[in-house]
This record gives C-alpha cells, structure tokens and sequence, in this order.
C-alpha cells in the first residue's frame, strides 16, 4: 500500500492551523455584562396606570442584551430573563459568580407627585438627599419579602437606607468607574431627545449594588407615575430608545476602557477603587486660577505631537479644589469637565515610558485607582492604540 507522505504533512499542517486558531480564540478576553432587571414574581414594584415596573424592566434589559450579544466580544449574563423572583444579595452574586466588567440594574422610578419625570442612574454611595435616600428605599424594601431577611441582612433596616453603609462596606469600590459608565448612560439618554429628561448622575445606597464587585449602576429609567412618561416606558418604540440609549452608553464605556479589540492588559485596566473620597450633596468650588481643562482646551494644548497620555487619578460628581495638599502633594492636576463628571489627571506627556514613571508615582502616593489614558487630538483613544 503506498502511502503519500507529502499528503499526510500537509492535512497533519491543516489540522495543526485549525487547533491553534481555535485554541486563540478560546484565549480571548470577552466583556462580560450582567444585566438585572428589577423585581420579579409577586415583587410587582412600582405600579400605576396598568404600568408595572416589573414587566418593563424585564422587557428593556432584554432589549439591551440582544444590542450587546451581537456585539463582537461580548457576553452577557443575566439576573432574570423571565417573570421570576430575585433576592437582592442573589442578584449581585450572579454578577460576582460570572466575574463581570460591569453590574447594570434596570429599574422604573415613581413617585406621588404624579409630575415629576426623567431618568436618574445611580451609583452605591452616601448621601442626605432626601430624594435620592426616598427612591433607594423603595427599591431595598424587595429585602422584606425574603424569607428572614432581618437574619439574612444582619439587622438592615430598609426603611432606613443610610445604614447599609455600615454593614460591611465602609469604603465605595470602584467608584471612579461607576461614575464614568454612569455618565455615558445618562449622556445618551439626553440624545433620545424630549421624549424622556435626563436626571443626572446621583448617589444613593442601594441594597442590590452594594455587593456587586466591580462598576455597577442602578437606572431608573423613567417614572411610570406619570401619565406621559409612563406610556412611554411601556411601549416598544419608548422601550427601543432607552435600550439603545444604555447598549450605546456600555459600548462606549467597554471601548474607552478596554479598548476597541480585547487585547488590554491587566496593567492599563482601570483599578477599582477612588481614593478622594467626596459628598454629592456638597459642591466643593473651584478657584479661579486653578487649571481647568475642558475638550476645546485639551485641544489647544496638543501642538507638539498629536498623541498624548495622562495619568486619570480620580472621578466624581463633584469639583474639588487642585491645590497640591488635596491631592497628597501631586502637582500639576487638571481638571476636565465633561458636563457629567468631573475626572482628575496628573501630568501630560507624549512620551509613554514618562507617563508610566508619572503612573508608578501617583500609586506611590496612594492613588492605587489611577490609570493611564491616551489621548489624540485632543480625543480619547484606546491606549494600546496610542503605543502603536
């Protein structure tokens, strides 16, 4: 029997090909999403005019998770996909359990004022806004249909939201990102047009974020109290445009951070925690010869060449004074307002292995959040991009 060597090599190379392109791709790094639609089962949450929050919730994230499942490179977990009931920890450990980027709960807010509108997205954190405080007590009342939810919860009183900082979380974690994706939610939702009013970026202590590991926000998505806006909620085109608007704002998000491939390295990974510490409810004002830097700016400043990089230190909602001694003695902090968020960076350079000695010093000063960004013309771009 004569048997072809030549032929042999060569399915044995094609076999060899196959393997090693199937073996790359199970190395690649996907960005993983966990979506909660909130309530569930006999948790109807908010109900008025035969608009369930419940239902619609379910009904957007559903919509946001097909956008993103055709999306290259990602994956996506979800809390519910259909009509049953969650406890609130359970929500937050499947995010945990699946090691996701980012923790986005989906919920419809309400109030007895049957006037007042808009969306608010929410990230775990403090406050003494009597609203804010009023609508996280209503989304963490879910703890009393648990079964021995006092035992479960370690004496939590959701009538009484501000004491869920003092069960074990003492200090917000990753805040700084949360803040970030929380911002681009709500810049797409001010794109949707009238149809639904931007409320803002707000913090407020929330049973379902507080444990969750990693970037979460909590969406209210409209009140469905209000005769108008609730229709809106509750119907497919409304549903399609707020859906949109949050896949947009995750993309975008998974592309300023993670780049647009999934080729990111742990070390340009945006770490999880804040370390300036800030209230929602206290602006801090900015001195007039302090360095404020806005898009337009940061573009002017680009003349030597048109890649830069910067070190982002801190994120908030809030402004802060650039004195050195707010900043543990760093020098030379800018501040740039993106109209949702106000981030912190230190030094500017164009060279890279600068910026990484500018990166090592601001951790050294305890800044264990801080980051590289890249920047071209003036516009962000994703940092493995900027070193090629």
């Amino acid at each position: 029997m004569f048997v072809n060597i030549k032929n042999i090599i060569k399915v044995l190379s094609i076999i060899g090909m196959l393997f090693l392109t199937i073996s790359g791709n199970s190395q690649i790094k996907k960005f993983k999403v966990t979506l909660d639609a909130g309530h569930g089962d006999h948790d109807f949450g908010a109900v008025y005019n035969g608009h369930i929050e419940k239902n619609i919730s379910l009904a957007i994230v559903l919509k946001v998770g097909k956008i993103l499942e055709e999306q290259p490179n990602f994956e996506v977990n979800y809390t519910r996909e259909t009509d049953v009931f969650i406890g609130l920890v359970e929500r937050a450990n499947i995010a945990n359990k699946a090691d996701s980027n980012i923790f986005v709960s989906i919920h419809c807010n309400a109030n007895k004022n049957t006037a007042a509108d808009g969306t608010e997205t929410y990230v775990m954190g403090m406050t003494k806004n009597a609203s804010s405080l009023a609508v996280a007590k209503n989304e963490n009342e879910v703890v009393t249909l648990e079964k021995d939810y006092k035992q479960k919860y370690n004496g939590y009183d959701p009538s009484s939201p501000e004491t869920l900082i003092g069960l074990t979380l003492m200090q917000e974690d990753y805040l700084n990102n949360s803040i970030a994706l929380a911002a681009k939610v709500e810049d797409e939702f001010a794109k949707i047009g009238k149809k639904i009013r931007g409320g803002g970026v707000k913090q407020a202590p929330y049973m379902v974020l507080h444990k969750a590991y990693m970037p979460r926000v909590l969406i209210e998505t409209g009140f469905v109290s209000n005769p108008v806006e609730g229709a809106i909620l509750d119907s497919e085109e409304g549903q399609n445009d707020i859906a949109n608007a949050i896949a947009k704002a995750i993309i975008s998000y998974k592309k300023e951070y993670f780049g647009i491939d999934d080729d990111y390295t742990e070390e340009n990974r945006p770490s999880k925690k804040i370390i300036e510490k800030t209230s929602v409810d206290n602006p801090i004002s900015i001195k007039k010869d302090e360095v404020i830097i806005n898009k337009e700016k940061s573009k002017e400043s680009l003349k030597e060449t048109d890649i830069q990089f910067k070190v982002q230190i801190a994120a908030s909602t809030k402004k802060m004074n650039l004195d050195p001694s707010n900043f543990k003695g760093l020098k030379n902090i800018q501040l740039e307002d993106s109209g949702s968020i106000y981030k912190y960076f230190y030094g500017q350079t164009s060279d890279y292995e600068e910026v990484k000695k500018l990166l090592s010093e601001a951790k050294s000063k305890g800044y264990n959040s801080a980051f590289i960004i890249a920047l071209k013309n003036g516009k962000s771009i994703p940092l493995k991009d900027a070193i090629k």
